[in-house]
């Protein structure tokens, strides 16, 4: 029987995924026994006291979040399989469970290009590699655009469960400094539920003066806030099944040779906090408005050119202007993204989801998402999600 200690933060939705993937897999290839081990645990007993209650209880594996390197040897001289979240920075001599954080800022920044807006933030942690480098791919899709990002580094004076942004802080006068319309990403959910909060006590409105986006898609933190937080979606799950998997192989195998477990972002969930189009264009405004609401209905050009006083060509120059995108173009898109969010969302066949997107011709749709994705539905859908 194989023994796992897990040790990570079971409070919050990433962590809850991953044990979900891990458990999936386990009881796949079980039987796997686990002792969830207490954050605390590390931060009181420190690592030779993981290791001592390792060696104790004769575990295999591990599974979990560490400060660095060189203590971490300590479990691998000692024969334990180690498979670490980055928790700081990626491990450099044990497999990590990363993300392509990079991918998660771009395609934020891609999100509210698409709305019209002119004016960025981001929020989050310098010292952090998944919010590091999620500011890294935020800004340099909206650099590629013209545009600039006001950042605001959220330091370690501001101890994450103290309630200093209920107050007011550097963070809200920094708000209040910005350029209005704004579009804000913060790195992840818990740090998007500042902004809101502190928007709250300067009465900044959302998401008519910042569009807040957070990362994670925690479900219960999203609706908690007010208004509810738009997040992007991870494929969290898949990769706490494939971490277990590799796991499992470097037990059997005693093998160090290994290979990162990659978290990919998948879609964007909006909520109350983004639900806005921020173009200075009046009608391209509206036009935007009326896409968003009408997606079901296979919308055509010709339908939204019925909604302003533009002719085609004006429309499609204004239009271009504002999204970077022609209206033909724009819907396209934004049909594969509702597409794709239902793929992975529920278990409606591609034909029923070209059905609920307004769409008669369903292998239609099945060739525009391949020249989108690079792939059908079907091998979308496997590659994001394990077997259920």
């Amino acid at each position: 029987m194989i023994k796992i200690i897990l040790l990570t933060d079971f409070g919050e939705e990433y962590g809850t995924s991953l044990l979900k993937g891990v458990t999936r897999y386990s009881q796949k290839y079980g039987p796997w026994v686990f002792c969830r081990m207490p954050g605390y645990y590390r931060e009181t007993k420190g690592m030779d006291g993981i290791l001592k209650w390792a060696k104790e209880w004769k575990a295999n594996g591990i599974l979990g979040q560490f400060y660095n390197n060189s203590n971490v040897e300590k479990l691998v001289r000692e024969g334990i399989s180690v498979v670490g979240q980055d928790f700081k920075e990626r491990h450099n001599n044990i497999p990590n469970i990363t993300g392509d954080y990079f991918k998660t800022g771009r395609m934020g920044a891609e999100y509210f290009l698409k709305k019209g807006f002119e004016n960025f933030a981001y929020y989050g942690f310098k010292n952090i590699v998944w919010s590091r480098e999620r500011s890294e791919g935020f800004e340099k899709r909206v650099n590629e655009e013209g545009y600039e990002v006001h950042n605001f580094e959220h330091t370690r004076k501001f101890k994450s469960r103290e309630l200093w942004y209920y107050k007011p802080s550097a963070l809200s006068k920094w708000l209040k400094s910005l350029p209005k319309p704004i579009a804000l990403m913060a790195c992840d959910d818990n740090q998007a539920m500042h902004i809101t909060e502190a928007c709250r006590l300067i009465n900044i409105r959302i998401p008519e003066e910042v569009a807040v986006l957070g990362v994670d898609n925690d479900e219960m933190l999203c609706n908690l806030s007010d208004p509810p937080l738009s997040s992007v979606g991870l494929d969290t799950e898949k990769a706490g099944y494939e971490a277990a998997r590799l796991l499992h192989t470097m037990i059997k195998s005693k093998n160090r040779q290994y290979y990162d477990i990659v978290v990919e972002p998948t879609q964007i969930v909006t909520r109350n906090s983004t639900d806005i189009y921020a173009a200075k264009d009046e009608y391209i405004g509206q036009a935007l408005k009326y896409i968003h609401s009408n997606l079901k209905n296979n919308l055509k050009v010709k339908d939204v050119l019925q909604q302003v006083p533009l002719s085609r060509r004006s429309l499609e120059k204004r239009f271009s202007q504002v999204t970077g995108y022609p209206v033909y173009e724009y819907i396209f898109n934004l049909r594969i993204e509702k597409f794709t969010q239902k793929l992975l969302e529920t278990d409606l066949s591609v034909f029923e989801i070209a059905m609920d997107l307004g769409l008669s011709d369903s292998k239609n749709i099945a060739r525009q998402f391949r020249q989108i994705k690079g792939c059908t539905p079907s091998e979308y859908r496997k590659k994001y999600l394990i077997d259920k």
